[in-house]
């Protein structure tokens, strides 16, 4: 996937993949962390979620604006480096209060504007050199990959931090506790008993028992309560150390590889030395077909977006947490890692002029895989509990597997002069969101209303397939879409506009994880099939206005 491509593309290929191992990191627990240590309902849960989410790609736009100003990318890049990096530290420290953690959101999503946008718009400038212009499309879809390499691993390496900390302060992770806790907490924020339900009482009392390591029956609920959400959260602030890491390694990365990246400090000039620009026609055409796609770009990052909310709590809340043998291959890292090590070696054995010495490389990996594999599940035990927050992985995991699959069924088709454009490739993703809510709406079926569930810890949770196929069916949707939209911001944007209009698609990005808070408010007051219908159905509305406005679209790129 990477012949012909500058090596400029690596440069930020790997400098991406700390951000994305802190956003994934984030989308995988912050919920969680904001509703166990400060006791927060899911729904102001959702409205800093969806807030920090809203702001780390609104502040794109300031990114881009900056950029554009200084025409210093690099720069503008490395400042963002730091102030993530110095984001995660804090959110990292533990002992801090509510105030503190947000803001540290806040410096991250700082961060995060003056990076991402920027970043995206140097990839493009690789392309703009007129040899490299047909590899626009292919480019971002392997940029796209990359980055989420590293958010394979985010998940597990946040859910093995936090059980490692609860277990060394003496207890099991139970995902149920916190809640139980944070309910008998009076208006001074101290544990009081006499404020549950007997049911709720003697759930706490059978959940403390069961996961406190030394073996004894809990006696003083009020000590327990108060260690217990010390460690959980202590927990949470190493996990984003984890991030914290990733970050200085994209800095160094960055750091000694930037001059392979276009150096764009200057605007472009003719012979005579007069600034090149578009004509103001031009330029309009091209900004209201960016803004035209910006707009429908919202809906569908308002509805992927819920993996890291109302699909996370629906995790939590509704699906099994304990699977076999098999099925626990894809919540383990490791067996994980070595299924899609096998299925990478298939598929590369299986692309078109990949050489006989490569052939029999990638069946070499397709063998060690595949018996790694079945190492692991024969050493599996015949039930294996899991964190919700490793539903995360799945997405990444399925961009990597995923993209050379769709990369070459594009390339097929542009061999057949049948690859469809990069706007109906973003049309075609927004339909196939709306199949990935169907098959979740299907699964969601006669389950209890949220507050039902509350009181009953024996109701009714179905199976994992549900949310890995919907998984499935999102990312695919988010390969038509996303890395096709970023290579059409690239083509289209006038050329001194190329960070504000990467800023623009991003800032759209924001505008749907601003309605994020729909789904967590949604969640609490209607059976929770419902809430997937008003996903369906927003997916669908955006579908049919870009297919409406398809010309246009395809006249400018």
């Amino acid at each position: 996937m990477f012949k012909g491509h500058p090596k400029g593309l690596y440069v930020a290929f790997f400098a991406n993949m700390g951000e994305r191992f802190g956003f994934y990191t984030m989308m995988g627990i912050l919920v969680f962390y904001l509703t166990a240590k400060f006791g927060m309902p899911e729904e102001n849960a959702g409205l800093v979620y969806s807030i920090f989410y809203g702001s780390i790609y609104g502040l794109a736009l300031f990114g881009g604006f900056i950029a554009d100003r200084t025409r210093n990318y690099k720069g503008t890049i490395y400042v963002g480096l730091v102030t993530m990096l110095g984001g995660y530290i804090l959110m990292a420290m533990p002992g801090f209060g509510l105030i503190f953690s947000l803001i540290a959101l806040f410096v991250i999503a700082l961060g995060n504007g003056l990076f991402k946008g920027n970043l995206q718009a140097v990839v493009g400038q690789l392309y703009d050199e007129p040899k490299y212009a047909h590899l626009r499309d292919s480019a971002f879809s392997v940029f796209y990959m990359g980055i989420n390499v590293g958010a394979l691993f985010a998940p597990s390496a946040a859910a093995g931090i936090i059980n490692y900390v609860i277990k060394s302060n003496g207890f099991l992770r139970n995902n149920d506790l916190p809640a139980l806790i944070n309910k008998a907490k009076g208006a001074d924020g101290l544990f009081d008993a006499s404020l549950l339900t007997t049911t709720d009482a003697a759930n706490l009392q059978m959940l403390a028992d069961k996961v406190t390591l030394s073996g004894q029956p809990v006696t003083d609920m009020s000590q327990f309560a108060s260690d217990y959400l010390t460690a959980y959260g202590t927990g949470f602030n190493y996990a984003f150390g984890v991030a914290a890491a990733t970050m200085v390694v994209s800095f160094i990365i960055f750091t000694l590889y930037k001059r392979m990246l276009p150096d764009v400090k200057k605007a472009e000039t003719d012979s005579s030395g007069k600034v090149i620009e578009m004509s103001k026609e031009e330029t309009k055409q091209r900004m209201t077909a960016l803004f035209l796609v910006f707009g429908v770009v919202i809906f569908f990052w308002m509805a992927f977006h819920q993996n890291g909310l109302t699909m996370s709590f629906f995790a939590r809340d509704y699906t099994v947490t304990e699977v076999g043998p098999a099925a626990y291959l894809v919540f383990d890292i490791w067996s994980l890692l070595s299924i899609v090590v096998g299925l990478l070696g298939l598929i590369t054995f299986f692309t078109k002029g990949t050489s006989s010495q490569g052939k029999l490389i990638s069946l070499l990996f397709t063998a060690g895989g595949a018996i790694a594999t079945y190492y692991f599940y024969s050493t599996n035990a015949a039930v294996n509990a899991f964190s919700p927050e490793l539903f995360q992985h799945f997405n990444p995991t399925m961009i990597v597997l995923l993209t050379p699959v769709v990369v070459g069924i594009f390339a097929y088709l542009n061999s057949k002069k049948k690859e469809p454009s990069t706007p109906r490739k973003i049309g075609i993703g927004m339909i196939l969101a709306s199949f990935g809510f169907v098959i979740l709406l299907i699964g969601s079926i006669g389950l209890d209303p949220f507050d039902v569930m509350l009181t009953d810890p024996n109701h009714a949770r179905v199976g994992t397939g549900w949310l890995i196929g919907t998984y499935f069916t999102l990312t695919i949707a988010e390969l038509f879409l996303s890395p096709m939209g970023i290579s059409f911001v690239s083509k289209v944007s006038p050329p001194k506009y190329q960070g504000l209009m990467q800023g623009g698609w991003l800032g759209a990005t924001a505008l749907g994880n601003l309605l994020l808070g729909v789904g967590s408010y949604l969640y609490v007051r209607v059976a929770i099939w419902q809430v997937w219908v008003v996903f369906i159905i927003l997916s669908l509305i955006a579908a049919a206005f870009i297919f409406s406005i398809m010309k246009k679209l395809e006249k400018v790129s």
